[in-house]
């Protein structure tokens, strides 16, 4: 299997599609790239559906110029933006992404939600099944019966599932509370953490005073639940400050205490930075439950509109 950092890094936001609020360019981008891969943070997550093809061909320009062993990409067939009438679309859309990336395979590559899953995973593991240079497959937003079903799927075609990615934060644990944890623990299976910062709500940057800038869909879900993600932050500062990290590596620390690959979305070079001391910090069973109980007596639901709660 593919050796992997301790973290992944998210060009979500790099596709400019409205999810964050703000207007990235290439050349903000590149800084941040190049600290990055500085410090030996070399897997980048991105997706056609971010921007469209946005943030690949964002993300493309940085690593024409690289060799290809030094740099793991993770990439997504979202079946919403592929033809459902086409016999080709799961071909048609992969050969497109690569060609955006000017690469000749991906890393990991996933289903990146259960839109008609079934059909895709099986025309996915059918794509896949005589190819050399095949990535590690996974997939994203699936509850533990689709989880499953996709293994068998895949493995029918002598593949099998490597990854999957669910959003998985101290505030949404239900991809915990529903064995999808432990069923990917058992059999080998690399679970995905992302929004582990819940899009800075976790960061110890927003709070009632300083709220999230408004007309971003991120400050919709978040803002009107500050007073609540105040108690929660305190508690997060009290452990920054004891292991003299910022308050936002303390969510990042404890999803890899939980054995899982957080993917941390990236837009300044002090994120990747403060990445790179939260792959650092290691938070003891006490800690990480204590944090745990803070937020279970919260009561916050932050299910967002793409996804579900993993049952």
């Amino acid at each position: 299997m593919t050796k992997l950092p301790k973290i992944a890094l998210g060009a979500w936001a790099w596709g400019n599609d409205g999810t964050f609020g703000n207007s990235l360019t290439a050349e903000s981008l590149k800084p941040i790239f190049d600290t990055a891969m500085d410090n030996n943070l070399n897997l980048w997550d991105t997706a056609y559906a971010y921007g469209m093809g946005t943030s690949e061909k964002v993300l493309a320009g940085f690593l024409k110029d690289l060799p290809r062993e030094s740099y793991l990409i993770s990439d997504k067939f979202t079946p919403q933006c592929a033809d459902p009438s086409s016999d080709t679309a799961m071909a048609d859309m992969i050969e497109k992404q690569l060609k955006l990336m000017e690469l000749d395979h991906f890393d990991i590559y996933w289903i990146h939600n259960v839109w008609g899953a079934p059909k895709w995973t099986e025309e996915l593991a059918k794509y896949y099944e005589n190819k050399e240079n095949v990535p590690m497959i996974g997939v994203s937003n699936h509850n533990l019966a689709e989880i499953k079903e996709a293994d068998a799927i895949l493995k029918a075609h002598g593949l099998k599932l490597s990854a999957v990615q669910n959003h998985y934060s101290l505030i949404n644990r239900s991809s915990e509370d529903s064995g999808i944890l432990e069923y990917c623990k058992e059999n080998g299976i690399i679970f995905f953490s992302y929004m582990v910062l819940e899009q800075g709500a976790l960061s110890g940057k927003y709070d009632t005073k300083h709220p999230m800038p408004a007309g971003s869909t991120r400050a919709e879900t978040y803002n009107p639940v500050l007073g609540k993600l105040e108690i929660l932050n305190a508690e997060l500062k009290k452990l920054a400050d004891k292991y003299g990290v910022g308050a936002a590596q303390i969510p990042v620390a404890w999803a890899i205490a939980k054995g899982t690959l957080p993917i941390i979305g990236v837009t300044k070079e002090n994120q990747v930075l403060d990445a790179v001391k939260a792959a650092n910090v290691i938070l003891t069973a006490e800690e990480t439950a204590e944090l745990e109980k803070v937020a279970n007596s919260l009561e916050l639901n932050v299910i967002r509109m793409w996804e579900k709660e993993m049952k």
